[in-house]
């Protein structure tokens, strides 16, 4: 058994779910290459456009959206939309009316109940288009994504364009969502194609619930953790894990396997984040895993790869409430030439950073204080 397949019979023995071949990745990086793709991709479709996201603010990239979406209704296309109601609350009024004007099916996913906290949400971010093209990553529908990082004109993303048998499982990851009011399952304009298998890559697609104990999410980190033989790298735009995960990357570290783990500095839309993220450094630091700061602008990036032969791309970040508490979705690809790509973009992002070490907590000894205070409440973040 090659290593490739080592990756790929693990994972599929540990999670159940099996892997399919013949898949077309493409990878998208940043909203500049991203949006157009999206909107491309809602604009041909003929027959149905299911979209779920966690973030729909507002601005130009929100309206465009909208637009696109109430377009393909028009035309009797099926669109379906599922907006979180925490993430996507900040969404102008005047879309959703035109979104509903137009024959849009949208749906709020569990509406917020005054007096309660956030509770589970869905972190999902898919579209799927026709049943034959889907993406997915961390890209949200609001104008700090709709730019470049290399010019600061936008947050550092990575999404990826699905074809193949993996449609499958991303559109699976919509409807999941889309039962949660007891909406239709299915109906005639759905067709059930059979997917094209023109591809190179083998995928698998993770989904995680909102659960007590580990999610498959979690699982699949675990797994990957304790397969990896040479290197780890993990992007992630909310770095707060659990303490078993924290000793799973210590465990890591200590078998000689290189860790190396990106997340956001200074520009980081959350300071509350990055209070918890900077909690865990000493730990991750005495195991001698990598931590390094993206400086430019936020890094929103959810990616890892391994061994320079797998990677997960997805909506999924290393922090506590992705691995529990939320919805999420990752693809495994089991692909040196997509890993090479993505491990190229973390090469680059990587010079824009700054690394890390022991002296990190003599910069400013004022966030020692809210540091233990985000103690208590980092399990939400």
């Amino acid at each position: 058994m090659d290593e490739l397949e080592r990756y790929r019979r693990a994972l599929e023995g540990l999670l159940g779910t099996p892997a399919t071949e013949g898949n077309c990745i493409e990878v998208l990086r940043d909203g500049v290459e991203i949006f157009p793709a999206m909107l491309e991709a809602i604009e041909q479709a003929q027959h149905t456009v299911d979209l779920l996201t966690f973030v729909y603010w507002e601005g130009d990239i929100a309206r465009r959206m909208a637009a696109a979406l109430c377009s393909r209704a028009g035309d009797g296309v099926r669109v379906r939309v599922i907006l979180d109601s925490l993430g996507a609350r900040h969404v102008h009024n005047d879309l959703i009316e035109q979104m509903d004007d137009a024959g849009v099916l949208l749906h709020w996913f569990r509406p917020l109940v005054p007096g309660q906290g956030p509770g589970h949400r869905t972190h999902r971010k898919v579209l799927i288009c026709d049943e034959k093209v889907a993406f997915t990553g961390g890209v949200g529908i609001a104008d700090e994504w709709d730019g470049s990082s290399d010019d600061e004109t936008g947050w550092r993303e990575t999404q990826i364009r699905v074809t193949g048998p993996a449609v499958d499982g991303l559109r699976a990851a919509f409807v999941d969502d889309w039962l949660d009011a007891e909406h239709l399952l299915f109906d005639d304009h759905d067709r059930f194609p059979e997917q094209p298998q023109d591809g190179s890559t083998t995928a698998m697609i993770v989904r995680s619930e909102s659960e007590h104990g580990w999610s498959d999410g979690a699982l699949l980190r675990h797994a990957v953790l304790e397969l990896a033989r040479r290197r780890v790298r993990i992007t992630t735009a909310y770095l707060a894990p659990s303490p078993e995960m924290i000793a799973a990357l210590c465990r890591t570290a200590a078998r000689g396997v290189q860790v190396q783990l990106l997340h956001p500095g200074p520009q980081t839309d959350k300071e509350i984040a990055r209070l918890a993220a900077e909690r865990v450094y000493d730990d991750l630091l005495e195991a001698g895993i990598e931590l390094y700061e993206f400086q430019p602008t936020m890094l929103h990036a959810k990616v890892l790869t391994v061994d320079g032969l797998v990677s997960v791309v997805g909506s999924s970040n290393l922090n506590m409430r992705s691995l529990s508490h939320d919805e999420e979705v990752d693809v495994v690809m089991f692909d040196p030439e997509v890993t090479a790509i993505l491990d190229a973009h973390t090469d680059a992002d990587l010079e824009r950073c700054e690394r890390v070490d022991e002296s990190w907590n003599q910069r400013s000894p004022v966030r020692w204080a809210p540091q233990r205070l985000v103690g208590l409440i980092d399990r939400w973040t």
